[in-house]
């Protein structure tokens, strides 16, 4: 199963018209809106990508919509590939168990206002 959010553009006159139609539909589940912005926050959800991009197809050649374009996207499966990823590296990254190691020859690079790119 994926899920998207999909940011829909069009002129404020037509905002109250098109969530209307939104929920309505089946293609889409609406969210909020901005009427002075003429931007419509919708989710679609999909077995799969194609789905998903058939039903943004749908919004985008509705009636009024200037622009309707996939901003966030949740994909079942890569979720579940990265979940197996952290578990089969455990709770505790093998360098914290170490007792050979001296901390300050641990280099942290999480600051990057402070490194240096060497350019």
């Amino acid at each position: 199963m994926n899920i998207s959010s999909i940011v829909v553009q069009a002129l404020p006159e037509y905002i109250d018209g098109l969530i209307e139609t939104f929920k309505s539909s089946e293609i889409c589940d609406y969210h909020l809106h901005d009427k002075e912005k003429g931007k419509i926050i919708v989710t679609v959800e999909g077995k799969g990508v194609e789905e998903e991009i058939e039903k943004l197809v749908k919004i985008q050649q509705l009636p009024h919509v200037i622009a309707a374009d996939m901003m966030m996207t949740y994909q079942e499966d890569q979720l579940d590939e990265e979940i197996k990823k952290l578990e089969a590296e455990g709770p505790v990254p093998e360098m914290l168990n170490d007792d050979t190691l001296d901390a300050r020859d641990i280099v942290y690079n999480g600051d990057l206002k402070k490194k240096d790119f060497g350019f």
